[in-house]
């Protein structure tokens, strides 16, 4: 009878072995991307995000076999000082983003566009605060129960004490009138 197989593999066995660095990164794949992605996930709030650094992580763990001699002694502490400096550069480079995303506060360009901005909408609320005060009370005060209070037209029959076909048509003439009136220039 021979002995029994070792439960774990050595993750290289030998580095002149040319096959033994790609069995070794296959080892420490199994072995360490669930734990690299947990640590990668403190840092993050989105495991998306986590997964896509862990397998950028074990590229650069692949691009360093391949330039290396030797194995790496401590793949896991390899693998998380990658994984932080990955994270550092993403911090910073949406940091950058958002320093060239930044628009200045130039009060000049702002306030022309602002002042005609704000003239304009002052000018359509005195038009319609017009229409408003031209309709009868019982329009008005339906409209502004659907469209202020939000209340639906049965809510506003029951209140008023009209039919919902009543409703639907004081909001008809409250909208045709707005339209009519309030839409001018």
């Amino acid at each position: 009878m021979s002995p029994p197989a070792p439960s774990t593999v050595p993750v290289f066995s030998d580095a002149d072995d040319a096959d033994a660095a790609p069995l070794g990164l296959e080892m420490i794949y199994r072995n360490e991307r669930h734990a690299l992605v947990r640590f990668i996930t403190r840092y993050r709030s989105n495991p998306e995000d986590a997964g896509d650094v862990a397998q950028e992580v074990f590229l650069r763990l692949a691009q360093s076999e391949q330039a290396r001699s030797e194995p790496i002694a401590r793949p896991r502490a390899f693998l998380r000082q990658v994984a932080r400096n990955l994270l550092r550069d993403r911090a910073k480079s949406a940091s950058g983003r958002g320093e060239r995303m930044h628009v200045p506060f130039d009060e000049d360009a702002i306030s022309v566009a602002n002042e005609v901005s704000r003239l304009e909408a002052r000018d359509s609320l005195a038009r319609i605060e017009a229409v408003m005060r031209r309709m009868k009370p019982k329009t008005r005060e339906i409209f502004m129960a659907h469209r202020l209070d939000g209340l639906s037209y049965t809510e506003i029959a029951e209140r008023t004490g009209m039919s919902v076909s009543g409703v639907e048509k004081q909001m008809a003439k409250a909208m045709t009138m707005l339209i009519q009136f309030a839409g001018k220039d």
